[in-house]
């Protein structure tokens, strides 16, 4: 079975601890790798330090209140940055504010969701975002050239 690497760039310990739960009962083989923060994420992803030999992760989910660097720079290091431009990134926050929304769009966020506080809509957002992704969409880490 093919596997799928999600990123979580993540500071909230239930978040993670809630997403990786309904990941983990996912019959599509999702490994989900977790940045706490925004500098843990950059350095995953153009693989410095100890993530040299880390594969690229096939969608990071990316929230925007993030310790040492905010998920908007997160956000705007991989839409610029060549080798990382058509990798997918939802942002999964808690703001609603027009604001953020209209800034993640215009730094070329491929989604927007808003975190539910109750568990069973948490749970069913995440099962929506996979059967998306991972069954309907095609990734550009999937499909040659």
């Amino acid at each position: 079975m093919e596997r799928y690497r999600v990123l979580l760039v993540e500071d909230n310990p239930v978040d993670v601890l809630l997403t990786r739960e309904t990941l983990r009962e996912s019959p599509l083989g999702i490994e989900l790798d977790v940045a706490p923060d925004g500098a843990e994420a950059l350095d995953y992803l153009f693989r410095r330090s100890h993530y040299r030999d880390v594969p690229r992760p096939d969608l990071v989910l990316l929230d925007l209140n993030l310790p040492k660097v905010d998920g908007y720079a997160v956000l705007r290091a991989v839409k610029t940055t060549e080798a990382l431009r058509m990798l997918p990134v939802v942002v999964l926050t808690t703001s609603r504010d027009p604001y953020d929304v209209q800034a993640c769009y215009r730094a070329y966020a491929n989604a927007y969701l808003v975190k539910p506080i109750a568990l069973d809509e948490f749970t069913t957002m995440l099962h929506s975002l996979e059967e998306f992704w991972f069954s309907r969409a095609l990734l550009p880490s999937r499909v040659q050239p």
